[in-house]
Order: structure tokens, then C-alpha cells, then sequence
């Protein structure tokens, strides 16, 4: 391992899209180091084997969640080697600030471990970006009584974690929402081996049940459903109401260098189904259909002035907002690649770099930026809303139901054939009722932007039954 270059990778419990991520890396030239947290216990024999393969060093820890001190040491074990440790990278939301960590100490330019934290805290960030006139919604603490007092008024809110993991537990508030129902989800959540560390902002906290003290709910105290004020016990996950944020959906995919940032793709969520318990997205487009290019700039300029009041000056970032004739609105501020698709969409737009080797080659060259800043300049959008890139793209995500699988495969009788398809589930597994979406697939097409108005209105439909599946009947 003597003088040999390489990129710290964070896995969580084994994955965290390793097999992507060590590509990347090796694609450079360089090796790859994989630490990762206890895989559950059906994946324990196999996924340190396959990181083995994978990697050029690989550590696995003892419990399900890495911590500051885990990444201290082995970047010691490293050092120790002779490795030139040139990075840390993950796309572990929940380890983002322990890649913050890392490159803290690598000396390599990024946000710090507080930034990430902070935005992970999403009741003080809409409250932070409301002062700053940049979100017309205002959040607050879930209690029973603010629950209660929701309940009465005659608005509309949202209701998700203060620190969460995709769309685990985020829902519109309805009036018969009850305390128990955040009673169900806390508890779900705290009892997933895979999400549980991700529902707090303070990183010495989460881990799931077994792995430490279980959080008191009112049922355990004897409680009703709707607890009455001053009776509050706390659910061990924090949750907000917000006003709901109107309009189309949209996320800005952003590689901020130097303070400055720069809006590679924009996507539209051409699909969102709200249901209860969680937010599904199901098809995105990009570039948008339904944006001028004046709303487009308008993103544009509304996206810089988040990330400067915010101080973001390094990074990758997933912005999510929608667009109403009000303007521009937050939904959340994610310091990482999107997931699903997004990657590979940006690939198939630039027809070349995705937004996850641009991400890489950002930390890479963050000392001397000249020769990539020129690069990216040429990807991303200009400030008048316009692009260069001739290509468009429209993905679909499949959800699974509860039930089990008997059968499941890609479909090819569509009118335009994808360039990426990944069926995720198989005959025999066992998908279970609950607040946390499981993905069965993705699938991404490519066209020529000047087709798109062609080619979308019969591949939209189409594009339902990429994914064909059948589930046994006695679930489901």
C-alpha cells in the first residue's frame, strides 16, 4: 500500500451504491478504501466478502453505524500502510458529516462537520430560510398540542421528521392524523437496522433498536391516541409541521466550487404521489417541460441565494423545490447526489461525466480548480435558464407492495428502449407493510431534446409496465 493514491468510501451496513461509487474511483486510476458499518445480520457473510473483491482495503466495525472515531482510526490504519488517503466520499446521508470529518483532515476543501448538520435540521433550516425571505412557509415543532391546533385551523401542512432519511414518515396532515400515528412511525423507525441513525441531527444518536435505549411513546405510558396538552412524551424522532409548500416539483442538481455553484441538471418529478405515511416520486424529466426559461433562471438565482445564505461554499447538493405562480419554494436542501436516477440522468444529458463523478473530481482537483471549474462550466446551465446540452432524459422509480414477489422482470416491448435498467427484488422476497418506501426498480431513456415532445406522450405511459411483477396470492 506504500505511496498508493486512494479515496476514502464510507459504506452503511455494506452498501450505500459501493459497486458504483468503487468505479468511479478505480475508473481514475486510483485505489479504493471501504469502511463500512456492520451489514444486518443476513448480509453479514456476504457483503464483506463482496467489498473484499471490490475494494484494494476494506474494514468492516462492529455496529451498525459508523462513528467519528471509526473514521479517525482507520484513516490512522491507512496512514500507517503508506496509503495517500486524497479523499473521503459517501452517499450515506446519515455519514455525510463523517466524510466532512475526513476531508477535515485530509485538507481537502468541503462543508464542515456543523454545515451538514445543520442542514440535517430541517425545522430551523425553513425557519432560517423564512427570515431570509427565501421561503414563504414557516415550521414548528410536532406536539400533541401543535398537532391539535393544526388539526382546527383551516390550512394546509406538511408533517416529516426534523431529521430523516428520504421519504420515511413525510406527510400532508389530515384531519385525522393522530399522535399515535407518529407513535407508529418513530417506533418503525427506530427499529430499522438500516434508517434508524438517520433520525437525528446529533451523530452521537441513532442507533436502533438493540443497539441501545428505546424511546418511551405514550402508549407505553397508558396514553390515548390523542394525547392531551402537557402530556407529551417524546417519541425518540423529532418531527415538524410545516406549511405546505404549493406547486410543481423540481430538483437542482448543484457542484458548488469555491462559493461559487453551478446548476448542472434541473428534473422535474413529472409524478409525486402523496400517501400516508410517506412521499413517493415516481418519474422525473429533464430538462423541465413545464418551466420557461425565464422560471428556469429564476431557479437558478433563487438556488444561489439558499446556498449563500446557508454559507454552502463547497460541495455537491440535491436542492429540491417546487414552483408555483409565487414563485420558487424549498423542500429540502440534501448535501449529497440525489438518489435513483439522478446520477446517471446527468451522464445521459452531458453524454459524458455524471453528477457523481463530477462530485469525485471536484474534491480531487479542490486545491487547484482551474482546469475542472472549465469543465463544468461547459455541463452546467448559464444564468439566462439556457443549456447547452442537446440530450433529454425521463426516468421511472418502481415501488414494491407489501406482499411477496413471484415473479418480476424488465418489460421490453416499449417504444423506445432505456440505456439503464436495474430490477432491484426477486422471486421469493418478502416486501412488508410499512412508512419506508422499498424500491423494485429503476429504469432511465435517453432522447434527443428535439424529440421530446414526440417521444413523451406514448413513452410516459409505456414506461408504467417497464417493470413487470406479480405477487403471490396469498399476500398483498
Amino acid at each position: 500500500m506504500e505511496n498508493a493514491r486512494g479515496v476514502l468510501l464510507l459504506s452503511h451496513v455494506g452498501f450505500s451504491f459501493m459497486e458504483d461509487l468503487v468505479g468511479t474511483v478505480t475508473a481514475r486510476g486510483l485505489k479504493a478504501y471501504v469502511l463500512s458499518s456492520l451489514p444486518e445480520p443476513q448480509h453479514q457473510e456476504s457483503r464483506p466478502r463482496a467489498l473484499a473483491d471490490l475494494a484494494d482495503d476494506v474494514r468492516t466495525t462492529a455496529g451498525h453505524v459508523l462513528t467519528p472515531r471509526d473514521i479517525e482510526d482507520y484513516l490512522d490504519h491507512l496512514e500507517a500502510a503508506g496509503a495517500s488517503v486524497l479523499c473521503c466520499l459517501t452517499v450515506w446521508e446519515g455519514y455525510r458529516h463523517l466524510m466532512a470529518l475526513a476531508n477535515a483532515r485530509l485538507g481537502v476543501p468541503d462543508l464542515d462537520e456543523k454545515q451538514v448538520l445543520q442542514l440535517r435540521d430541517k425545522l430551523t433550516l425553513r425557519n432560517r430560510l423564512a427570515d431570509a425571505g427565501l421561503s414563504r412557509g414557516r415550521a414548528s415543532a410536532l406536539t400533541p398540542e401543535t398537532l391539535a391546533a393544526r388539526r382546527r385551523e383551516d390550512g394546509r401542512y406538511f408533517v416529516k421528521p426534523v431529521s430523516g432519511i428520504a421519504s420515511f414518515g413525510t406527510f400532508p396532515l389530515t384531519p385525522d392524523t393522530t399522535w399515535a400515528d407518529l407513535e407508529r412511525i418513530a417506533a418503525e423507525a427506530h427499529s430499522d437496522t438500516v434508517y434508524a441513525s438517520a433520525f437525528t441531527t446529533d451523530p452521537g444518536l441513532g442507533a436502533p433498536a438493540g443497539q441501545g435505549p428505546h424511546p418511551r411513546t405514550a402508549a407505553d405510558n397508558g396514553a390515548k391516541q390523542d394525547a392531551p396538552a402537557g402530556d407529551h412524551v417524546g417519541l425518540g424522532v423529532d418531527f415538524l409541521v410545516e406549511d405546505y409548500v404549493p406547486g410543481q416539483e423540481f430538483s437542482f442538481e448543484v457542484i458548488v466550487v469555491g462559493d461559487e455553484p453551478h446548476v448542472v441538471a434541473v428534473h422535474e418529478k413529472c409524478e409525486v404521489t402523496e400517501a400516508a405515511g410517506t412521499v413517493l416520486e415516481n418519474a422525473c424529466v429533464s430538462p423541465p417541460t413545464s418551466l420557461s426559461q425565464e422560471e428556469t433562471a429564476a431557479g437558478i438565482r433563487w438556488v444561489a441565494s439558499v446556498l449563500d445564505v446557508l454559507g454552502l461554499g463547497w460541495g455537491c447538493f440535491h436542492v429540491e423545490a417546487r414552483h408555483a405562480p409565487s414563485g420558487w419554494d424549498l423542500i429540502e436542501v440534501n448535501p449529497r447526489v440525489g438518489g435513483s436516477l439522478i446520477s446517471p440522468s446527468v451522464a445521459a444529458l452531458t453524454g459524458g461525466p455524471g453528477l457523481l463523478d463530477l462530485w469525485l473530481d471536484s474534491l480531487l482537483t479542490a486545491r487547484r480548480p482551474a482546469g475542472f471549474l472549465k469543465t463544468l462550466k461547459g455541463l452546467s446551465f448559464e444564468a439566462d435558464g439556457t443549456t447547452q446540452c442537446a440530450n433529454a432524459t425521463f426516468f421511472r422509480v418502481f415501488f414494491a407492495d407489501p406482499g411477496t414477489i413471484r415473479e418480476v422482470g424488465p418489460n421490453d416491448d416499449l417504444p423506445l428502449q432505456p440505456v439503464m435498467s436495474h430490477v432491484l427484488l426477486k422471486p421469493g422476497d418478502v416486501v412488508e407493510s410499512s412508512s419506508r418506501e422499498v424500491f423494485l426498480g429503476q429504469v432511465l431513456w435517453r432522447m434527443d431534446r428535439a424529440d421530446r415532445e414526440a417521444v413523451l406522450p406514448e413513452l410516459v405511459p409505456a414506461s408504467e409496465r417497464a417493470i413487470e411483477i406479480v405477487y403471490g396470492t396469498e399476500c398483498g
